[in-house]
């Protein structure tokens, strides 16, 4: 009786016109099946909301979230198809966090299903969606065939690879974007015969794309399919694209190559064969944008990690000074808040040489953040070269951010004082900063004296 009762209850909720309500009705979906029954959802709940996704994006994104874990609540993976002509619609709507949401849940159903169930409805499904007129749901199938090529035929998997090629030189430039964004997944899925011929060649088509918001979602697609590859095909297929990429037209391609390096490095293999993407590497580092400098900057220290030391000091470290005095204060902080790390890299006699230099000029910088990413990280050069060498500019850049007149910096220094009293040693403590700790005390900001009480 009582679900007889509730029924009538779910469906005033689900049809309101109030949308909060409605939504909090779609997030105790759970607990609505759970008192209807595994056959009443599967023949009653699943149908009806089917029919009303005609709604606000909020209440069809909370949808979207509560079926990928719905299997349990319809029957069990036997009864998990019905689960996907409701998430099938929900990929064709214009919401993109709607559509993501729901490929995600799909997947996760997916992944689940019978192998039986998976080729004969779940496959069919990508391939209607793949051949959907509305551009929305070729976006969406890109996301769904890693899940769907393993457990199919020889045939079928033909045929998959087909439409993927097909919808990676789509029309439309956002079904495009979704399949150089998803290659690396489906590559993943592939026997080695086809990623050498297929997927070379939709990924070779994708990097040639005229459209920059295609090109840099293949930048990131490299490193996937590098790991996939053997080294000489590699070296053959990814590493040309990688250095074409450092000198793309577009700024957003070049900067995506720049957070990308490092992990294309590793993809592409043997140090004999790094010479070419040292070079792009080098390229980046003075590019024309802001934002790309800055990518490059912040990786200096990971990508001289595969270099020998003296590669880094022939190619990285010149570039490295320049941006030590580039005209652009994020520049110099993203370059502070990584070049520390390079010591431990090049050891104590090149970092003397090379690097406590470019430290001490970044300890006088103008800009509080450069100077203070400079001393979060001291313990990297300390390990390396003992505290001595720095003492004489590093007391002094400290005494001026403690006096900054900007009193976010003065508490930000406070916050390293800890760091810093390990890293000194309690002689350097006493007698350089001791004072300073006590004139914090009389800080005319109240949070001072809360924090250094504290510390």
């Amino acid at each position: 009786m009582a679900h007889l009762l509730l029924y009538p209850m779910v469906l005033d909720e689900l049809k309101n016109d109030d949308i909060q309500l409605r939504l909090n009705s779609i997030r105790r979906l759970s607990s609505i099946a759970c008192q209807l029954g595994e056959d009443r959802t599967r023949r009653e709940l699943i149908p009806f909301l089917c029919r009303n996704t005609d709604d606000e994006d909020e209440v069809l994104l909370a949808m979207s979230e509560e079926l990928g874990g719905f299997i349990p609540y319809v029957g069990g993976v036997e009864h998990a198809h019905v689960l996907l002509p409701l998430l099938g619609t929900l990929c064709t709507v214009e919401e993109i966090c709607v559509r993501d949401k729901a490929v995600e849940s799909l997947c996760r159903i997916g992944s689940q299903m019978r192998e039986s169930d998976l080729i004969d409805r779940f496959v069919s499904l990508v391939k209607r969606l793949a051949a959907g007129e509305w551009f929305t749901a070729r976006v969406s199938a890109c996301g769904l065939f890693h899940i769907a090529y393993p457990s199919s035929p020889e045939m079928l998997k033909a045929e998959l690879r087909s439409i993927y090629s097909q919808l990676s030189q789509d029309d439309m430039p956002m079904v495009r974007r979704s399949a150089a964004a998803n290659l690396g997944k489906f590559a993943a899925t592939i026997e080695p015969a086809y990623l050498k011929t297929d997927i070379m060649t939709m990924f070779e088509d994708l990097t040639q794309d005229d459209q920059d918001s295609v090109r840099l979602l293949a930048v990131e697609g490299c490193a996937a399919l590098g790991k996939l590859l053997d080294p000489q095909d590699c070296v053959a297929h990814i590493l040309p694209v990688i250095v074409n990429f450092s000198q793309d037209k577009s700024w957003r391609v070049r900067y995506t190559v720049a957070n990308q390096l490092y992990e294309l490095c590793e993809a592409v293999g043997p140090e004999t064969i790094r010479t070419d993407l040292i070079h792009a590497y080098v390229r980046l580092l003075p590019d024309n944008e802001a934002e790309v400098r800055i990518a490059a900057a912040g990786k200096a220290t990971k990508f001289s990690q595969i270099l020998s030391p003296e590669l880094s000091i022939q190619h990285i470290l010149p570039c490295v000074k320049e941006l030590s005095s580039d005209s652009l204060q994020h520049v110099r902080s993203a370059l502070a808040s990584v070049i520390m790390g390079m010591a431990p890299v090049l050891g104590k006699d090149a970092t003397i040489e090379h690097l406590l230099p470019i430290f001490l000029s970044l300890l006088k910088d103008e800009f509080p953040d450069v100077r203070l990413n400079i001393i979060s990280k001291l313990d990297q050069v300390n390990q390396v070269i003992g505290i001595d060498l720095l003492s004489q500019s590093l007391l002094p850049a400290i005494v001026e951010l403690a006096e900054d007149r900007h009193w976010r910096v003065r508490l930000t220094i406070i916050e390293y004082i800890p760091l810093l009293a390990s890293q000194l040693g309690v002689g350097f403590f006493d007698d350089k900063l001791g004072t300073l700790c006590m004139q914090w005390l009389q800080d005319e900001v109240g949070l001072f004296n809360q924090r250094r009480c504290s510390k």
